[in-house]
């Protein structure tokens, strides 16, 4: 996800301030366009629409799995996150959001998209 928000190149991620990792080009740009404006769409005509802020530019995307339990599924019990960045075009953040076995609903984009929306309003505060 960062190197898609960081215009196709690679950054080793680092929570050290210092020297800055050597970096290449591992996407084109005409890939990051593309793959940017489909997760822009799949956030503004999704199913965690309804709680995205108003003027909020995020490329995103949810993820609901369910979890194996002795050797079957059980579809009460997933994993929901939501990954995304913003501003879209020019983003300043990058976040994941997971929950394990939420409570109030098993899917991503009731869960953890709400939360990671939550998180980047206080982001822009």
């Amino acid at each position: 996800m960062n190197t898609l928000a960081n215009k196709g190149v690679y950054i080793s991620p680092s929570l050290v301030e210092g020297d800055i990792p050597a970096t290449r080009r591992i996407l084109s740009p005409e890939a990051v366009a593309e793959m940017t404006q489909i997760m822009i769409q799949a956030v503004d005509s999704g199913e965690a629409k309804w709680a995205k802020p108003k003027g909020l530019s995020v490329a995103g995307k949810t993820g609901t799995a369910q979890i194996p339990i002795e050797g079957h599924y059980d579809p009460e019990k997933t994993i929901a996150s939501f990954i995304g960045f913003f501003p879209a075009q020019e983003p300043k953040y990058t976040m994941l959001v997971t929950l394990r076995e939420p409570q109030t609903s098993p899917w991503g984009s009731e869960t953890a998209a709400p939360l990671w929306f939550a998180l980047a309003k206080q982001l822009l505060l």
